[in-house]
């Protein structure tokens, strides 16, 4: 029996360093097992080193060099604020640094795993090639993220374009950009260039900016970088061609019937991902579709040795998923009782200013389920708090099925991902909105504002 284990190199091979796979690879490797982990990329993967991480420094200064330029009506002097690019990047190259999780080959090393750079590629269910190195093992996690695609625009793939990961690595500021996709990358992005100048033009397909959140989040964030920013906002719009002109880009759109020319120095493309799934999984047997890696409950591929979890399952993941979906699978890999990860109460953040939550079911989630609701909009206005910080954008929204049982919630607030796990708790616990306006919240805080959507709710 002993020998059976053995016939393997490794008990695990982890197939990607990112949020999905490393808390799968230092579980297994605490519990004593031989676990070796492959990255093609960067070790540390997408958060920390191209998105999360990188990203929310770099709007962390600009948050801070915004407040300073409006500070004037505050009695404070900032006429002579200015800033310097380069060292704003090198803020955010500390950042990734120190956070540890960037670049961690060494690691892996030292938590007893080993570490392989190259891409993977399955030649049996039990077997894979990295560098023409053959390893075996008795399990797989699949882990290895998602990638930003082009969009099928004529003449994109002539000219040199940004995506959410090569803009951090921008010298400085385009004078202006015009991006493709109004999700969540590309708002981050756009408040983070508009903030230092640049002229940002954004082109949406959909009907309105960020069309997986709330209606009315989606409308207030178009708003504020329109009026605040001075972005051009173009929805329901297709981008349909391309071309280098000059130093710059010239642009070709369809909005609503009518094609018109825009003109940009740069051009971002933050429209959508594709799951890696490039790694010989047919020769393992495993189901999957250019979509992602089909699972089951227990993020069990259709090979019951091989799991996946995270960007490469198809699905609209966080950080924060992904990492719960790695402690799953590490556990059912080598458990005898299956784990099933509970989705409940995942939030969503959008770290702009005002930051953007969500959490639970949205009102398009509801109607699109049949499910009668009421729901109660608190603007921040109403609370003391915008008051003194004199910031009056922003609202709480609640849904309540009819029992009056909160479903889900959408904050648009300064401090709206901290105070988005208020909600969250009253979703996965079942709590009414009167227990929510009956739970005291302290004064000046933003959090007033669910207190009062909460008994708006529950009048």
């Amino acid at each position: 029996m002993a020998k059976a284990k053995h016939s393997f190199d490794y008990d695990l091979i982890v197939i990607g360093s990112g949020a999905g796979g490393s808390a799968a690879a230092t579980i297994a490797a605490r519990e004593g097992k031989r676990v070796a982990i492959i990255e093609e990329d960067t070790f540390g993967g997408d958060s920390p080193n191209w998105s999360d991480i990188p990203t929310k420094a770099l709007l962390h200064a600009a948050r801070i060099y915004d407040e300073a330029r409006h500070g004037n009506r505050f009695g404070l002097r900032t006429s002579t604020l200015g800033y310097n690019y380069p060292s704003i990047r090198n803020w955010k190259n500390l950042v990734v640094e120190r956070t540890g999780a960037a670049n961690n080959r060494r690691f892996y090393e030292n938590h007893g795993i080993s570490a392989y750079s190259g891409k993977a590629h399955f030649l049996t269910p039990h077997e894979i090639t990295v560098n023409r190195r053959h390893l075996s093992a008795a399990h797989f996690l699949i882990a290895t993220g998602s990638s930003w695609i082009a969009p099928k625009v004529q003449g994109l793939g002539e000219i040199e374009y940004f995506t959410p990961r090569t803009i951090l690595e921008t010298l400085r500021p385009p004078k202006s950009l015009f991006i493709i996709g109004g999700g969540q990358y590309g708002i981050e992005i756009a408040q983070l260039m508009a903030t230092f100048g640049t002229k940002i033009y954004i082109a949406e397909q959909a009907s309105r900016l960020l069309p997986h959140e709330d209606k009315e989040a989606g409308e207030l964030i178009e708003r504020i970088l329109t009026e605040q920013k001075g972005a051009t906002i173009l929805t329901h719009t297709r981008v349909l061609s391309v071309e280098k002109e000059g130093l710059g880009k010239r642009i070709l759109i369809n909005r609503g019937g009518v094609e018109k020319h825009i003109k940009a120095d740069e051009i971002l493309v933050a429209a959508g991902r594709l799951p890696n799934v490039d790694l010989g999984l047919e020769n393992a047997s495993v189901k999957y579709t250019p979509k992602g890696i089909e699972v089951n409950e227990h993020l069990q591929t259709s090979v019951k040795h091989i799991y996946a979890t995270g960007d490469v399952l198809g699905r609209d993941s966080h950080t924060h998923t992904a990492l719960l979906e790695s402690r799953i699978a590490a556990h059912n890999m080598f458990a005898r009782v299956k784990a099933v990860p509970d989705y409940t109460a995942t939030p969503n953040v959008i770290f702009i200013s005002p930051e953007v939550a969500h959490v639970g079911l949205s009102e398009d989630d509801c109607r699109r389920r049949d499910l009668s609701v009421n729901k109660s909009i608190a603007p921040l206005n109403i609370v003391a708090r915008s008051n003194t910080a004199d910031f009056r954008d922003g609202f709480v929204k609640l849904i309540a099925d009819k029992k009056g049982v909160i479903l889900g919630g959408t904050i648009v607030a300064p401090n709206a991902a901290d105070m988005i796990h208020e909600i969250g708790l009253a979703v996965k616990h079942g709590l009414t909105a009167q227990q929510l306006a009956d739970t005291p919240h302290a004064f000046l805080s933003w959090s007033e504002a669910i207190r009062v959507a909460a008994q708006k709710l529950s009048a």
